[in-house]
């Protein structure tokens, strides 16, 4: 822009494009990148301007002028963008520490179960979400909870550490599925009811909640409005649909009857892959939904949970090809 500001008539001027530099450099470079970048077009306005005999008049040095408030205003530009940045990562940093200490890390091995789990936060926004998962042994097999809160902040929080509460404790005592799913409804009403001002009046959760048996050889498992898992077996990836859909929980209330547990053979070298919808509705640029089933293929299956949900992220990471909008929480388990 210089050489051309000096090679054309003194009637045109590029100095509102210089100007526009210093504004751009606050917002792409660093603090001192932007010193530099302003200090550079002030001289070199300063120059053109003494070459074409323009600081003789106001017109020069108003040009002048425009240029440093432009610098000004780009080193202004970078110190907001800065401290939003510093801000938003201490922001994300409470947020993290606060969803590990409500949804810690399982077990590597449950008995003979080999266990895998990763949750990874919108890139979108730096607020807590509600998906959540939990796995523990239980004296009736080795029950599993996945489900995503409604809403996100600190609302989906409470409701998530009522769940994970009320699971670890009822799954240890309540032998069948179905009246489990009734607990976690009751202590979702019950919480709602000493909450009124918590905002769960319009909040439910979709859910899964499943049982291994002991000998490794059955998974029952109730799915309320939540997506299936899927069965990895020699290379194919295969949708565990429930046989009748449910209502999420929170939403019991509206009447119904409830369906009874689903039942999958199992074998070993299974993997069972537990996902939220930010899996399944991670979209690439033409809006198409990514497919889980796709990630394996014969001779090609990951070995191991912790393979299968590492297999996944980088997966989903290049369909998206850019940031995600939703949280992704994913729970592996192999059968031995």
């Amino acid at each position: 822009m210089a050489v051309a500001d000096a090679v054309t008539p003194t009637a045109y001027t590029g100095v509102p494009l210089i100007a526009s530099a210093c504004v751009l450099a606050g917002a792409t470079l660093s603090l001192r990148g932007t010193a530099w970048t302003g200090a550079f077009a002030l001289g070199i306005t300063l120059l053109l301007n003494w070459r074409l005999g323009l600081l003789e008049n106001a017109t020069g040095w108003v040009e002048v002028f425009n240029v440093g408030l432009a610098m000004l205003i780009g080193l202004d530009v970078n110190r907001m963008l800065d401290r939003h940045t510093r801000q938003l990562a201490k922001v994300r940093s409470v947020a993290g520490a606060m969803q590990r200490a409500v949804l810690p890390s399982p077990p590597a091995r449950i008995g003979l179960l080999e266990v895998a789990a990763r949750y990874e936060g919108a890139d979108t926004e730096a607020r807590i979400g509600g998906d959540l998962y939990t796995i523990q042994d239980t004296p009736y097999g080795v029950r599993i909870l996945v489900g995503d809160v409604r809403g996100k902040g600190l609302g989906a929080v409470s409701t998530t550490s009522t769940l994970i509460g009320a699971f670890r404790e009822a799954a240890h005592y309540v032998p069948a599925l179905a009246d489990l799913a009734v607990r976690l409804e009751q202590s979702l009403a019950r919480d709602s009811a000493e909450n009124p001002n918590g905002g769960h009046d319009e909040e439910f959760t979709t859910a899964l909640i499943a049982e291994i048996d002991h000998r490794n050889h059955t998974l029952h498992m109730l799915n309320r409005g939540h997506p299936a898992p899927y069965l990895i077996r020699a290379g194919h990836i295969t949708e565990l649909t429930p046989a009748a859909p449910d209502l999420p929980l929170g939403m019991g209330g509206l009447g119904g009857q409830r369906t009874t547990p689903d039942a999958f053979p199992l074998s070993a070298g299974d993997i069972l892959l537990f996902v939220t919808d930010g899996v399944t509705e991670a979209r690439n640029r033409r809006g198409d939904f990514y497919d889980p089933t796709r990630l394996a293929t014969p001779g090609n299956d990951p070995a191991g949970p912790a393979a299968v949900l590492d297999a996944l992220a980088d997966a989903i990471h290049q369909w998206t090809g850019g940031p995600r909008d939703d949280d992704m929480a994913t729970l592996a388990v192999g059968i031995a």
